[in-house]
């Protein structure tokens, strides 16, 4: 029988001081005269003002991603002692991303060419032209890098949320991806979103159409009030089906338009610094491996993998106050158990509620509580059968998320 590697293994460690990830890091190190043993990850130091490097100790220093003013640049830091990982040539996304993506940057393009000209959609079709989930040497290197430097930015971005608020205050959202817009299912997900956003949690779900988008959208306009949200999503309605790429992206456009600058959800405790975006649209973890589906564009902050393996984990990893199943089919059970086995083992601590919206689709259609509360009864901890709860009703399924 498997069991879990070490607590220190898994558990998220301190800042990594010796990370530069933004020009102002870089120019306040650079001042001291040493970059010595540090890292510094995907800055343009080809763009004014160039740093002088000649005379900088760099002894230890990884560069990785960086972009310099010449090739001379990076063989001479190299002769100096320093390691260079330049960013690879002919990639449409960057090899050590400084930070997580937003809407406005996975939707550039489409004012001009439509859905097939955002960058979204280029990224999907170079990962497809190279080989999808089984990349050639080259290309799976690059999206390594990426999906590294998404894991550091990730990091970066919630820090301060957990530092506040702590861990039980992130929630997941599980669901069907084909829901179609405006339907009853999907109308009581944003319910969901915009209920917990406004209860101070901060929304996660897997960045896709459907459930996930729903839950976004919700928490996106949690400090508008809910005629607002049905509005919204009757603007969305005209384009109930994501497999109509043009219009189901051009209708999120109109919506994210229409909502700009508008007020700001008011928070229980004090704010933390750059954590606006988690109380307006949460966060989405998607993945090229589904690129064929249009981004959500409604959460705050957008961590996009290569790697489905690795966002699977990373969302339910972070989800330590509960999850929210909503009906969906195979994948969403893969996401139940997948969830499971780490509340089983305790693997990233204690795990919050297991939520599953439609007690009949649950019970009968799919009769997952039959054997998952068997199951959490074994647990090494102890009977946490406890932690399942059926309801079809979306605010009972807030108050038990939110209890304490």
């Amino acid at each position: 029988m498997p069991t879990p590697p070490p607590a220190d293994v898994i558990e998220p460690h301190a800042p990594h001081v010796n990370e530069i990830e933004t020009r102002t890091a870089f120019e306040q190190r650079l001042a001291g005269g040493t970059l010595a043993g540090l890292t510094v990850q995907g800055l343009r130091l080809d763009l004014d003002p160039v740093p002088d490097l000649r005379d900088v100790d760099v002894t230890g220093t990884l560069f990785v991603g960086c972009r310099f003013a010449g090739r001379e640049v990076g063989a001479d830091l190299v002769r100096r002692g320093a390691n260079v990982v330049p960013p690879f040539s002919g990639l449409p996304y960057p090899t050590q991303p400084s930070h997580l993506y937003t809407a406005d940057e996975l939707a550039a393009g489409f004012a001009e060419g439509g859905f097939a000209e955002m960058y979204d959609t280029r990224v999907y079709a170079h990962f497809r032209a190279h080989g999808g989930a089984l990349p050639d040497v080259r290309e799976a290197l690059g999206q390594r890098l990426h999906d590294h430097g998404v894991d550091n930015a990730l990091a970066d971005a919630t820090r301060s949320w957990l530092a506040a608020h702590g861990p039980q205050s992130v929630v997941g959202v599980m669901g069907g991806h084909a829901v179609p817009r405006g339907s009853v299912a999907y109308r009581m997900a944003a319910v969901l979103g915009w209920e917990l956003a406004r209860a101070d949690r901060l929304v996660v779900t897997g960045g896709g159409p459907g459930v996930m988008e729903a839950a976004n959208l919700g928490a996106f306009l949690a400090a508008w009030p809910a005629e607002e949200l049905t509005a919204a999503i009757d603007v969305l309605a005209v384009a109930p089906d994501f497999t109509d790429h043009d219009r189901y992206t051009a209708a999120a456009l109109a919506v994210r338009k229409r909502y700009a600058g508008g007020p700001s959800l008011p928070s229980p405790r004090p704010s933390a610094p750059g954590t606006e975006w988690a109380r307006s649209g949460g966060l989405a973890i998607p993945t090229w491996l589904y690129g064929h589906e249009p981004a959500n564009l409604f959460a705050g902050r957008i961590a996009k993998y290569f790697s489905n393996a690795i966002r699977e984990d990373t969302i339910l990893r972070l989800a330590r106050g509960g999850i929210v199943f909503a009906p969906g089919k195979a994948g969403t059970v893969q996401e139940v158990f997948q969830a499971a086995t780490k509340t089983f083992y305790g693997t990233d601590g204690a795990s919050g509620a297991y939520v599953f919206l439609d007690r009949t689709y649950w019970t009968t259609e799919l009769p997952v509580e039959s054997l998952l509360r068997p199951l959490f009864a074994a647990s090494p901890f102890g009977d946490l059968s406890h932690t399942i709860h059926l309801t079809d009703d979306v605010r009972d399924a807030v108050r038990v998320l939110t209890a304490g």
